[in-house]
């Protein structure tokens, strides 16, 4: 009896590679930053828009600027459909992200080098395959950046208050095994996930470990935290192909 061929098996990607990123600046002409960033299947619309003399009352007459997110995701970014969201009412989850986001974000800006001036960034996620929140912090960043550059030749600010670089990425113990970058498939089975943020000199801005079906040691801890730094000086890297 003669034998099928044996259906070859997708290649899958080592312990420490990243998905495939794919960017694209100024994806829309309305806002002064508008990236779409792609990190696998998952695919982010990230806008940042620049409101000149427009800060939260609690800033008024400080001198001092204010940088904002929003996260959301579309009804079929998922299967199954995630139902929209009412109007002004975000998700205890989206809450979380885009608070998350903000303050990411926030690191790399001087307040005072902004002046009363408050930027936007929205993150739309239009396709999850997992990472969503480190895509969108990855790409916010890239958008922050175009806002600001759009501020300065518009006369509204005259000097760059983006101090330095900052990206995110997720990593995870899978099957007792590092992995970086999750995607749903890899979240779904992992036994411990976290999120890593760091600015561009190496400090960290965020970590968001749990253990989600085991527990941790500090070695484990200390391979997660590894893997990142390794994943993240790679998107450093491309965010700096991309704004040059």
């Amino acid at each position: 009896m003669k034998k099928e061929p044996q259906k070859k098996q997708p290649p899958t990607r080592r312990a420490y590679e990243l998905r495939p990123i794919r960017i694209q600046r100024g994806f829309t002409r309305t806002a002064g930053g508008s990236v779409l960033i792609e990190m696998g299947n998952t695919k982010v619309l990230c806008t940042a828009s620049f409101a000149p003399a427009e800060v939260p009352s609690w800033r008024k007459d400080s001198g001092l600027g204010w940088v904002t997110a929003d996260y959301a995701m579309l009804p079929a970014s998922t299967s199954p459909r995630k139902p929209r969201s009412k109007i002004g009412h975000t998700d205890s989850r989206g809450t979380e992200i885009q608070r998350l986001i903000g303050r990411v974000l926030r690191s790399v800006v001087d307040f005072q080098k902004l002046g009363e001036n408050s930027i936007y960034v929205d993150c739309d996620v239009l396709q999850a395959d997992g990472g969503t929140r480190t895509a969108a912090i990855n790409g916010g960043y890239l958008a922050l950046v175009d806002a600001v550059r759009w501020a300065m030749r518009q006369g509204f600010i005259p000097e760059n208050p983006i101090r330095q670089a900052v990206a995110a990425i997720s990593v995870g113990i899978i099957d007792g095994r590092v992995r970086l970058d999750l995607d749903y498939e890899l979240d779904s089975r992992a036994e411990v996930d976290l999120n890593v943020a760091m600015t561009a000199d190496g400090r960290f801005v965020e970590l968001q470990g749990t253990g989600e079906k085991n527990t941790f040691s500090q070695d484990d801890l200390d391979g997660m935290l590894k893997a990142a730094r390794k994943g993240i000086r790679q998107i450093f890297q491309r965010q700096k192909e991309v704004l040059r």
